[in-house]
Parts: C-alpha cells; sequence; structure tokens
C-alpha cells in the first residue's frame, strides 16, 4: 500500500494569501487625497495665473491650507499602507512556514527531495512570500480601484478627458497580460533553479569535510558552478521580461498624460479640429492636468513591486507543488491509542534505490521485538518507512487489525534514530519536544538509569544545559542515549528504535536493554539491532534477507 497523498480538499486550509484590506484602503485613501491636492493645486495656480478671472480679490488660504492637509494625508496614507501590509505578511508568512517547514523537513526522503532544498524552501522561499503579500497584492488591489477614482473625478471636469484616461488602459492591460504570462514561466523557472543551487551548497557544505578527505573539491565546485550558471540565465531572462513590463507601463502612462495635455490645451485655444463636445475652463483644465500622471500612478508602484510579484508567486507554486506530495499525517483521534501493529508484504523503496522487502510480521500491542539482518539489508530503511519519511511501494499496514497508513502509524510512534538530531536550546526541550508536564525529577531518574547521570552533574546546569545541534561535546553514545529518553518520555504506545544500544559498553548496554525490556510490559517496542543482548531478550524476532 503506497502512502496516500492528501487532495487538495483533505488539507487544512492554506494560509490566507489576500491582501490586508487595511493596507489596500490605505492606498486608495491615497488616491482620494491626491483628488483633494490636485483641486488645492488648480485652484491656486488658477489663482495667480488669471486673477482678473477671479475678480483678484481672493487670497486662497483655504486651498493652501486643503493642499498642505492633502500632501500630509498622502504621506500617512502611504506610510499606513506599507506599516499595515507588512505587518499582515509577517503573521501569514509565519503562519504559513509554522504548518509547512516541519512537515517538509520530515518528508524530504519520502518525496525524492534533498534537505537543502527544502530548507531553501522553508526559509528563503517563505521570505519571498513576504513582500507579495506586503506591497504586491495590496497594490494590485489599489491599482484597479484608484484609476477608477481618479477617472471619476476627472468626469466632473471634463468627460472626454476621462474616456482618454480610460480608453488607454485597454491596450495597456493586453501587452501587461502577455508580459505577465511568460514572466510566470520565467520566475517558476529561476525559483527552481535558485532552490536548486541552495539545496546542492547546504548539502555540500555539511559534507564538506568528506569532501576535503577524498579531493573532491574540484568535482563539487564544478556542479555548484553549473548549478550557478543555471541561476544566471534564468535570473537574466525574468529580468528581460520585467524590462519589457516597465517599458509598457511607461509608454501607455506618457501617452495617455500626453493625449489629455494635447486636449486640454487645444480645447483652451479653441484649436480642435472639430466642434468642442465640452466646454473647458482654466480651473478644470489645471486639475484635469494635475490628476493625468495619477491615474497611472498605482500601476507605477504595481510595476515597482513587480518582482515581488514574480518571486512570491513562484515560492507559492514551488510549496503547492511540494505540499501535494507531503503524505497526511493527519490521523484518527479515535486511533490515538492503537498498538497492534502487523505488516503485510510490506515493501520500501528509496527513490532511485533498490527495493527492500517484502517484509511481514505482527507485532502484539506490548512486547520487545528485534529486527535483524544483515547491514545494507534495510532495518532502517523499514523503521523509517513506518513513521513517513521513506516510501512505501506496496503492501498493508494494520493498526489493531484496522487498515492504515503510515500517516496513522506516525501519530502512535516514538522514534530514535541511530544520530538523534539536537536543537539549539536547553536539554528538557530537546527531551520533552512532544510532552511537557514531566517532572525535572523523573526526566533525570530517567537519564540516570540511561547512565547520563554523571555527564549531567559534570557540565552543571541539570536539564537547563544548553545543547548546540552538532551536539559538541557529546559522544555518538550519549547523543543516541538522549534521543533514546527522548522516545521514552513521548506519550505514544509504540517506540521505533534503531540501533539503542550501539556505541556502548557491556554494562551500559545491559542497562538499556533492562529498561526496554521493563518498558515493553506495556507498550509495543520495534528495535533493528545487531546487539545479542537486545536479541537474546526480545520476545519475538524479524530478520530481513
Amino acid at each position: 500500500m503506497k502512502i496516500r497523498e492528501m487532495s487538495t480538499k483533505e488539507r487544512a486550509p492554506p494560509v490566507s494569501i489576500s491582501p490586508s484590506p487595511w493596507a489596500v484602503a490605505a492606498w486608495v485613501s491615497d488616491a482620494l487625497a491626491a483628488i483633494f491636492f490636485a483641486l488645492a493645486l488648480a485652484q491656486l495656480l488658477l489663482l495667480h495665473i488669471g486673477p482678473q478671472a477671479r475678480g483678484g480679490g481672493e487670497t486662497g488660504w483655504g486651498w493652501a491650507l486643503l493642499l498642505i492637509v492633502a500632501a500630509l494625508m498622502r504621506g500617512g496614507a502611504q506610510g499606513m499602507a506599507a506599516l499595515l501590509g507588512q505587518r499582515a505578511a509577517a503573521i501569514a508568512t509565519a503562519a504559513l512556514r509554522a504548518r509547512i517547514a516541519p512537515a517538509l523537513m520530515m518528508s524530504a526522503t519520502a518525496r525524492g527531495r534533498i534537505v537543502g532544498e527544502d530548507a531553501e524552501l522553508a526559509i528563503t522561499g517563505i521570505d519571498r512570500i513576504e513582500p507579495y503579500l506586503a506591497r504586491f497584492l495590496p497594490l494590485r488591489h489599489a491599482a484597479i480601484l484608484s484609476p477608477l477614482l481618479i477617472a471619476l473625478a476627472v468626469v466632473f471636469a471634463s468627460w472626454v478627458s476621462a474616456v482618454i484616461l480610460l480608453a488607454t488602459l485597454i491596450p495597456f492591460g493586453l501587452g501587461m497580460a502577455l508580459a505577465g504570462s511568460a514572466a510566470r514561466e520565467a520566475s517558476e523557472g529561476q525559483f527552481g533553479a535558485l532552490a536548486r543551487l541552495g539545496g546542492l551548497f547546504v548539502d555540500r557544505v555539511r559534507a564538506l569535510p568528506l569532501i576535503l578527505s577524498f579531493g573532491a573539491e574540484d568535482r563539487v565546485a564544478r556542479h555548484i558552478g553549473v548549478a550557478a550558471q543555471d541561476l544566471a540565465e534564468r535570473t537574466l531572462g525574468v529580468l528581460r521580461i520585467a524590462f519589457v513590463s516597465s517599458a509598457i507601463l511607461e509608454f501607455f502612462s506618457a501617452l495617455a498624460v500626453a493625449l489629455v495635455a494635447v486636449y486640454c490645451g487645444f480645447a483652451l485655444l479653441e484649436l480642435l479640429p472639430f466642434a468642442s463636445p465640452e466646454r473647458l475652463d482654466f480651473g478644470s483644465a489645471f486639475f484635469v492636468l494635475a490628476l493625468a500622471p495619477e491615474y497611472y500612478l498605482g500601476m507605477r508602484r504595481l510595476a515597482a513591486a513587480y518582482h515581488d510579484k514574480q518571486q512570491g508567486e513562484a515560492a507559492l507554486a514551488a510549496l503547492a507543488h511540494e505540499e501535494r506530495k507531503i503524505p497526511d499525517r493527519s490521523s484518527d483521534p479515535a486511533r490515538k491509542m492503537a498498538t497492534a501493529l502487523a505488516l503485510s508484504d510490506i515493501v520500501v523503496r528509496h527513490p532511485g534505490g533498490v527495493a527492500i522487502g517484502p517484509v511481514n510480521a505482527a507485532w502484539p500491542a506490548a512486547g520487545l521485538h528485534a529486527i535483524t539482518g544483515t547491514s545494507g539489508a534495510g532495518k532502517t530503511s523499514l523503521l523509517r518507512a513506518l513513521i513517513g519519511q521513506v516510501p512505501i511501494e506496496r503492501g498493508e499496514i494494520r493498526l489493531d487489525a484496522a487498515a492504515a497508513d503510515a500517516s496513522a502509524l506516525t501519530a502512535n510512534c516514538s522514534w530514535a534514530g541511530q544520530r538523534a538530531l539536537l536543537l539549539p536550546a536547553t536539554l528538557r526541550a530537546n527531551l520533552l519536544i512532544s510532552r511537557w508536564g514531566v517532572s525535572d525529577a523523573d526526566a533525570l531518574d530517567l537519564l540516570d538509569v540511561l547512565g547520563l547521570g554523571a555527564l549531567i552533574a559534570a557540565r552543571g546546569g541539570g536539564l537547563d544545559w544548553l545543547v548546540d545541534d552538532r551536539g559538541s561535546g557529546l559522544s555518538g553514545g550519549e547523543r543516541r542515549r538522549i534521543g533514546l529518553a527522548r522516545a521514552l518520555l513521548a506519550p505514544r504506545p509504540i517506540l521505533l528504535l534503531d540501533e539503542p544500544t550501539a556505541d556502548l559498553d557491556r554494562v551500559a548496554a545491559e542497562s538499556i536493554v533492562a529498561l526496554l525490556s521493563r518498558t515493553a510490559r506495556d507498550r509495543l517496542v520495534v528495535a533493528a539491532t545487531h546487539d545479542p543482548l537486545l536479541i537474546a531478550a526480545a520476545d519475538g524476532r524479524t530478520v530481513l534477507a
């Protein structure tokens, strides 16, 4: 039985990528303030250029005050729009990262991805979504509303000018649509190249001691160079499209302002080659000319944020693509305490690797069971498949006699691998990842049984001792026992352990075997091992050929 992938309907609803309505409102209010600014400016110009037409007695202090207030409103609106958009984007991306990053890290192997690629996607990729949410999406909504608001204001002064402004939107929209479709494909290709380069770099840095010891620097440098060249070429393609988009915008913006200026000038001078469709005075003409550049201002801002759109949409597409491949780890609450586990003709296969199996096993609700076999037989791969980290090609898993998949099994299992992953945090945080509320005394007692009491006493600080992710100062056996303690403290009925007694002396190994035997009285313990002591203590044994 293959691990079931979640359908779109089954998944938790995605983090909202809609813009902050308050940020949109702030950008639209900037357009509204621009209308008042243009009105005040036109009236002041009219007072100074043609005072006889207005009687010559007006000072214009009221219009000057309106001009200042409108300018302050514009500055405030733009600042608030940026602040509100950034705040909403930070909240949305934090929620997105909290939801998807752990799932990506846990399922990288099952999806055939290197960890570095998923790290690039979960960290840098989600960072690229933030400016898309903060700037581009609010500006896109405002760029629809603001020109209509400007055109509506222009109608009252010159309906012909409003028609000219609206007419230039048609070819502009067609040009931007063509550029946008090309930009989407180019951006997704660039984002994929960037993820590959980042993933390649991260994984090669992790393997740097091995690369140096075997003199493989030149070969690795060539690999990174090829990936970097691919990224550079794709980036240039994205920039070319961005320049074309900007050129389209600037052309139609200049065309709209020029057409309005020509019409207003010829109408005022009565030089139109046809009968004037409306009566246009100096005040109306000044007002229209002041608003004409504002008509395309929202779209100019949108064009300035277009790179954010390309990066953000490419990141969202990549996240959606990988999220569709993440195995469904949701579980039926009624099965949370399932304990009896059976495998029927399970075949496990790493992406591009050889098949392991078929494996058959029946493990009752409690007991200690060993998985044995020669090195490379697939013991670790089988255990990792049971927690969803390696694909199951076919076969059936049964929990308490009911058919299930690895996602349902994960919710019931604690896992301790050969190399325990450590958080850069306190020992307490590392031990109690899935179970808070355990007393310090109980945790310290377990660590003492595992032979770590002397180490903790020597380090000082008890459970507040700080550990780094490399486990600096810890031997392989000590690190492994911290991982084992974490699995034992987790409130789950099934323990999957990979070589729990490796790298230990005989006395320490005997102590851990005795502890596992006691634990197996009320929990199911399945351990992959070569250790004769653990095999002899097991209630059952599954041999992989």
